[in-house]
């Protein structure tokens, strides 16, 4: 697969949905099998989390969290290029107010997320 064949915005929008919207840990798990390479590597702004496990983990407790109507929604369309993409989203409860914004920035190796940044904006 060449950069070229890859729909980034598809890629990113389905980790945000499939991934870190998704309540259910079997589904979860199941997407993140089908969106991550083998040992993926997921940097947030206080820690590296490494694995698909973990990955699964981090998702799951971040929606406990934060309860359950809090969601993760895209802002416009992941561009990339290269292997490397971005798609900016905001989240919050689904009848607002928005509680955080940022972006998630992925390096894709053979059409899948090899490494994924999550970027916050200052509030």
């Amino acid at each position: 697969m060449t950069t070229n064949d890859i729909d980034f915005d598809q890629l990113l929008r389905a980790n945000l949905e499939r991934v870190f919207n998704e309540r259910d840990e079997d589904k979860r798990r199941t997407a993140i099998a089908e969106l991550f390479v083998e040992e993926p590597v997921m940097y947030e702004p206080t820690k590296i989390v490494r694995g698909r496990l973990e990955i699964s983990r981090v998702a799951g407790e971040l929606l406990e969290q934060f309860g359950p109507t809090f969601r993760f929604v895209p802002d416009g369309v992941a561009v990339g290029h290269h292997g490397l993409a971005r798609l900016a989203w905001h989240a919050g409860p689904e009848q607002g107010p928005v509680a955080v914004t940022g972006a998630d920035v992925a390096e894709v190796q053979d059409g899948k997320i090899s490494r994924l940044w999550v970027l916050l904006n200052p509030q």
